[in-house]
């Protein structure tokens, strides 16, 4: 087993304009596949926007780019744009280097991968231990990566991160290879690449941890007042707002209806670091809830799915064809290595035991899965096992 500390990691920053373009003229020079990775300040920062890049390619070296200096990333996404990018966990960095103008044309997701060859941990640290004999140290990972100026530590951690992903990719290829599992990952890595961003919620403070503990029309109302005012201050800030003040605080305030600024103070459960210093400002919130109309009821989405857990009472058809289908595929799951939900994921399944195809035929249950948005290799591998169950559940 090699340590870190016995690794060399030559790294060079890159902090202006002339030196991106220097940089991405060595990593265009360079050979293979192009290791990515990026560092966010989430926690820290309001936003989600990278504050470190991190490219390495053979015969190049590791480039470490700090966003907040460059105006520009386009050299740089000229000089690997033709090559395979490979990214561990990719759909956690592609939205904030896609916000640089840094789009993947070719993906490898070493993480994913991972999780396909049936590996039971897939973080970066663990997969590099098993397939390179490599122990990485994984002391910064929730760093406020904002800092400037980012200290050496720092950048060792995040030169070593991308340096051993070309690597790891080939070992993890090689393992795809044995197993017969390359074309699954192909198609899975393309729906990472291709897979659009969420829309932005229409009432965002629905979605506070704990909301659901809140009833009344008059604590729903004092949840979305509070929760916009929080992030309005974060927002002004650039600061988590769950730095300000954890939902926790908030749902706690909505629900108490304080009848004034003391009372609110003086509930030790409210609590956060703007918590007081901020107290007029939460006040007013919660004044204007007071007087505000308050939120309207969700309104039903016609032939919406209902949730799973209802389904032995209310619809015991549907469970029916879920449960045993759930069996199903775990023990195909078992036999290929692999989660099950890496197989299919919870929610096609769900959707398809809710409404399956009027012809209970593998044909049709391949097409009805491709329209919920399984991959080719999944209902290729799926369809039959889950045809051949709703057909026997429907004798």
């Amino acid at each position: 087993m090699v340590e870190q500390d016995e690794l060399e990691a030559n790294w060079s920053l890159v902090a202006s304009n002339e030196q991106l373009r220097r940089a991405a003229e060595a990593l265009a020079a360079g050979r293979g596949p192009a290791g990515v990775d990026a560092e966010r300040a989430s926690g820290f920062k309001y936003g989600a926007e990278a504050y470190l890049v991190q490219v390495h390619r053979r015969g190049a070296g590791t480039f470490l780019f700090d966003p907040t200096k460059i105006d520009d990333f386009s050299e740089l996404y000229a000089a690997i744009k033709d090559e395979e990018w490979v990214l561990h966990a990719a759909s956690q960095d592609l939205a904030c280097l896609s916000d640089l103008g840094l789009t993947p044309n070719q993906l490898f997701d070493t993480e994913l991968a991972s999780r396909l060859l049936g590996f039971e941990r897939v973080g970066l640290g663990s997969i590099v231990e098993q397939l390179l004999g490599i122990r990485l140290h994984k002391a910064h990972s929730a760093a406020d990566w904002s800092t400037r100026p980012l200290p050496d530590p720092w950048l060792e951690y995040a030169a070593l991160d991308v340096a051993l992903l070309p690597d790891l990719r080939d070992a993890v290829a090689s393992q795809l290879e044995s197993q017969g599992k390359t074309e699954f990952a192909l198609q899975e890595f393309e729906a990472v690449r291709t897979r659009s961003p969420k829309p932005p919620a229409d009432e965002p403070w629905r979605k506070l941890a704990g909301g659901n503990r809140l009833k009344s029309p008059r604590s729903l109302a004092l949840a979305r007042e509070l929760w916009a005012a929080r992030d309005e201050l974060a927002r002004q800030n650039d600061v988590a707002p769950g730095r300000l003040l954890p939902d926790a605080s908030l749902i706690v305030a909505a629900a108490m209806n304080p009848r004034s600024k003391g009372e609110l103070a003086s509930n030790k459960e409210f609590k956060g670091r703007a918590s007081r210093t901020e107290l007029d400002r939460w006040w007013r919130a919660i004044l204007r809830a007071k007087t505000a109309e308050p939120p309207t009821p969700r309104p039903r989405v016609p032939d919406a799915m209902p949730h799973h857990r209802n389904w032995p009472q209310k619809y015991p058809e549907a469970a029916a064809r879920l449960l045993p289908a759930r069996d199903a595929l775990a023990a195909e799951a078992e036999r290929l290595r692999m989660p099950i939900e890496n197989l299919l994921t919870p929610d096609i399944l769900r959707r398809l035991a809710w409404q399956p195809p009027m012809e209970l035929t593998e044909e049709a249950v391949a097409r009805r899965l491709s329209e919920l948005g399984a991959r080719e290799w999944q209902y290729v591998l799926t369809a039959p096992i889950l045809a051949s169950v709703f057909v026997e559940n429907h004798q």
